[in-house]
């Protein structure tokens, strides 16, 4: 069961539901707008090896905006903290947003149980796109789970700002 906007405010009321800051302007009949935080993260490298560390440059987005190029993954960041115990979260992009040709998530929607911080978008645009920090790029919706709860204890469990990759500790508990 997905929850409506207003049970959303009355969860965050009732401390089952974590979005920090939270702006009751930015719900939705479903959901809550979050925004682009001001950081995005670009691998060095071309050729990136998932069995070890890769590094990475830091940009911090001006207010004037930066534009996104195709063919190029930026690891951004929401500005909010969002997450519950209670409540399973789903990222998602706005439609107006998708309707400009980015997503902003890859393959990481889902968020577990737990999680509490803030997330990382795994943003790629189709063409050349100008964005800016702040602006209003996706929604979370959360939804009611079934069965027995397990809370997130993984290796992004105190995310801050954008998460680049960590599969590469997984290699090494294969040694």
């Amino acid at each position: 069961m997905i929850l409506t906007g207003s049970e959303i405010e009355k969860q965050v009321k009732l401390n089952r539901i974590h979005i920090n800051p939270f702006i009751p302007e930015n719900l939705n009949p479903n959901s809550y707008n979050f925004r682009l935080g001001k950081t995005f993260k670009i691998y060095k490298n071309k050729v990136l090896d998932s069995a070890k560390e890769n590094f990475y440059k830091e940009i911090t987005i001006p207010e004037t905006g930066f534009i996104l190029e195709p063919h190029q993954l930026y690891l951004g960041h929401t500005i909010e903290e969002m997450g519950s115990d209670h409540y399973v979260p789903i990222m998602q992009a706005r439609s107006s947003i998708g309707r400009l040709g980015l997503y902003i998530y890859l393959n990481s929607g889902l968020g577990d149980l737990g999680f509490k911080k803030q997330w990382t978008l795994e943003l790629h645009s189709i063409h050349k796109l100008k964005v800016y920090p702040g602006m209003k790029i996706g929604q979370m919706l959360f939804w009611e789970p079934r069965g027995k709860i397990i809370l997130y204890q993984g290796k992004y469990k105190d995310s801050r700002g954008p998460e680049v990759s960590q599969i590469w500790k997984d290699f090494a508990r294969l040694e």
